[in-house]
C-alpha cells in the first residue's frame, strides 16, 4: 500500500473573511476549521504524517490553543512563508522519508468526504498525480472595466480545481526545486506539476467540498456537516448477555 503525507496550508491572511479570527481558527460546529480538516486524514491507515503550515505571527497563539491536539494527533507544524508556494516548500522539508505521495489540502476545506479522499488517493497512486475538481455548470463571463461583459466563454471542458491535490513525492519535490524557472503566474500545485511536464488526472469532486472564504461560508459548512449521517454507535458486547437486550 502506498503511503501519503498530507500538507495543510493555513498561513494565509484571511483578508476576505472579515474581522476577528482567521478562517482556519474560526469555530465550526464546536471545533476549529483547520482541526476538522486535519481529522479527515490523521486516522487513515495510508497516511503516515500530517503537516499544518502556520504563519509565524500566529504560532504562539496556535501552540497555546492546540498543543494538546497536535500531540494527540501527531501533527507537525511548519512555518508559513511570504506566499503559498514558500509555505508548502517549508512543509515539504518536514515530510517523513517513508511517504511515497504528498497530498496538499486546503486547511479551510473541512467538508471533504472520505470517499473523495479514497478516489483521489487511488487515482494518484495509479497515475502519479491527481486532483479533485468539479465541472463548471454556470455560464462563464469575462468581465472588463466598469464591470461590463466582454465575452461569454464556452464552459465545455472547464473544471474548478479543489483539494486534495496529490502527487508522487519525487514529481512534486522536483517541481518545487524548479518553481522559479517554471513560471511566476502558477497559482496551484497541480499547475506547477503540469509545467514540469507531468500529466495530472482529474477526479470529480463535489460542491460540498466547500472552501471557506467568507464568514458566511461557515454557516453553509455547518449545514453540510450536520446533513451527513452520524456514525453508528457500537453496541456493548458481553459474553453472557442476551443479544436481545442490546437491540
Amino acid at each position: 500500500m502506498p503511503t501519503f503525507a498530507v500538507v495543510l496550508p493555513a498561513a494565509g491572511q484571511s483578508s476576505r473573511f472579515g474581522p476577528g479570527e482567521k478562517k482556519p481558527f474560526a469555530t465550526l460546529d464546536g471545533r476549529a476549521v483547520w482541526l476538522r480538516s486535519a481529522e479527515l486524514f490523521v486516522n487513515r491507515k495510508d497516511v503516515c504524517q500530517c503537516v499544518v503550515v502556520i504563519a509565524p505571527a500566529d504560532r504562539d497563539l496556535f501552540d497555546i490553543r492546540y498543543s494538546a491536539n497536535l500531540a494527540f494527533m501527531d501533527v507537525r507544524v511548519a512555518p508559513g512563508g511570504r506566499e503559498r508556494f514558500e509555505s508548502v516548500a517549508n512543509a515539504l522539508a518536514l515530510v517523513k522519508p517513508e511517504a511515497d505521495f504528498i497530498a496538499i489540502h486546503d486547511a479551510v476545506r473541512p467538508c471533504l468526504a472520505a470517499e473523495q479522499i479514497d478516489a483521489v488517493f487511488a487515482a494518484a497512486a495509479k497515475d502519479g498525480a491527481a486532483i479533485l475538481a468539479v465541472p463548471v455548470s454556470d455560464t462563464v463571463k469575462r468581465v472588463g472595466a466598469g464591470k461590463k461583459i466582454e465575452e461569454t466563454l464556452p464552459r465545455q471542458g472547464l473544471w474548478l480545481a479543489q483539494t486534495p491535490q496529490v502527487f508522487r513525492r519525487d514529481w512534486l519535490e522536483a517541481a518545487y526545486a524548479r518553481r522559479g524557472e517554471l513560471g511566476a503566474a502558477i497559482t496551484d500545485d497541480a499547475q506547477l506539476v503540469e509545467a514540469a511536464s507531468h500529466p495530472v488526472k482529474v477526479v470529480e469532486g463535489a460542491a460540498t467540498n466547500l472552501k471557506i472564504t467568507t464568514a458566511a461560508d461557515l454557516a453553509l459548512a455547518e449545514a453540510i456537516l450536520k446533513s451527513r449521517p452520524k456514525p453508528k454507535e457500537k453496541r456493548p458486547i458481553h459474553p453472557f448477555a442476551d443479544e436481545e437486550m442490546w437491540r
